[in-house]
This record gives C-alpha cells, structure tokens and sequence, in this order.
C-alpha cells in the first residue's frame, strides 16, 4: 500500500530555466553584486571565485555528503577583500538563479489533492549549500501541502544515495516500500532504488529517458494513473 508520495523540486514542482551547470554565470552572478553594492572585485578574485565555486559544483564534482552554505561562501570570501555581510552575498547569488522560477502550471492542484490521501513530502538537492530559506520559497505556495519539505541541508545527505529517503520514511513512520519518489533526473531514481522506494521520473520533454525507473510519466497529473495512486482514487 503507498502511503507516502515525496518531490523532487527542480524540474519536477518548478522550473529553473537555467543550465544545471551553473559555471558559465558565476562570474555574471557576482558582477551583479559588485555593481549593486559598488565592490570592486579583481580579476585573481573572480578567478578565485570561480575556483572555489567550482570546486562545490556538484555537476562537476559529485558528492554524497551536503555542504552548508556558510562553510562555501567563508572560502570563497577569505580569498577576497570583500567586507559585505556574507549573508548578503549568498542572498544575492542565490537570488540570481531563482529571478524567474516558476511553479509548473499543475502543481498546487496535485499537491492539494495529494495531501489529503498521502504523507507528502520533498527531498531535493540544493545548490551551492542554498539554505532553505531560499531553496524552499520557491515552492511557497505548495508548502501548505507538504508535511516534510526537506532538502540535502535537512538529511545532510544528496542524491543518488537513499539515505535522505530512508531518513524521511523512519520521520512518517513507514517503510520506503510504502513510499513513492518522484523526480526528473537519473540521481532521482537511483535514489529512489537506493532506498527501496518505488521510483517515478517526471519526463516533460516526451524524449526517451531510460534510467531503470518503475513508472514515467509527463507531467504531475500523470501520477493518477499509477498503481497505488489510481487505487486510491482522488481528482484528476
């Protein structure tokens, strides 16, 4: 029996039209901040910058074990001159990449609906140690819905590995058998696997995506055709 449906966020709640490599736009990213606040950055400080940056690029370097924001961000300004309040610099990176995200047009709907017959909740990695202030407003509308809105920062743990899912299933009290995960990615659905759970990619693109999931579907709404979603019936 599905007691428990949890979300990715990014490509699966909202959209981020952006590149999953954010390289190319930390330098355009911290010109934004120089110019705002009069900084004068140098050239070995933007490279500087963008080594430290990289270094946590996840795309790049893939890790099991989630960074916080403040240990990336004290590298990254000890190797600059830099005085603003460092909490200012990440609300402002981050604000960067966030200026046109948008919740997918079925989201709220689902959500609703979901969270009268299920336990809800997200695990989505965050960029950068993004702190969930940030990370979780994207989708503040759809919080009134989700039970456990977690990220990487809550489990300390990111995706492909279960661990975020095992921890989330021992918080509801249920087994990962009894709980769907739903994402966008190949990290999702190992996750998924890596956990026991059962695994759905969200595919929005309707190119073939293979990455050993149990169901694929094309948007949320799709989730209602799904054995243990279907069963339990609902709006569609």
């Amino acid at each position: 029996m599905m007691r428990a449906v949890i979300f990715d966020i990014g490509g699966t709640l909202a959209d981020y039209p952006i590149p999953l490599n954010w390289s190319a736009l930390y330098r355009p990213a911290f010109e934004r901040i120089a110019e705002r606040y009069g900084i004068a950055i140098t050239e070995d400080e933007y490279a500087h910058i963008g080594g430290v940056l990289a270094k946590y690029n996840t795309r790049i370097h893939p890790r099991t074990v989630e960074v916080s924001s403040e240990q990336i961000f004290s590298e990254l300004l000890s190797g600059t001159s830099i005085t603003a309040d460092p909490l200012l610099i990440r609300r402002e990176f981050y604000a960067y990449f966030r200026n046109d995200v948008r919740l997918y047009p079925e989201a709220e709907r689902v959500l609703s609906d979901m969270s009268r017959r299920f336990i809800t909740g997200t695990l989505s990695d965050v960029a950068y140690g993004m702190d969930n202030e940030f990370a979780l407003a994207d989708i503040a509308p759809l919080l009134g819905y989700i039970r456990y809105p977690y990220t990487s920062n809550d489990t300390g743990y990111r995706k492909p590995c279960g661990k975020g899912l095992v921890m989330l299933a021992d918080e509801m009290g249920i087994r990962t058998s009894e709980m769907m995960f739903v994402g966008d990615e190949k990290k999702d659905i190992e996750c998924a696997h890596d956990a026991g759970a059962v695994s759905v990619l969200i595919n929005r693109s309707g190119e073939p995506r293979s990455f050993g999931q149990d169901f694929t579907v094309s948007d949320l709404t799709g989730l209602y055709t799904l054995p243990g979603i279907a069963a339990q019936g609902g709006n569609t």
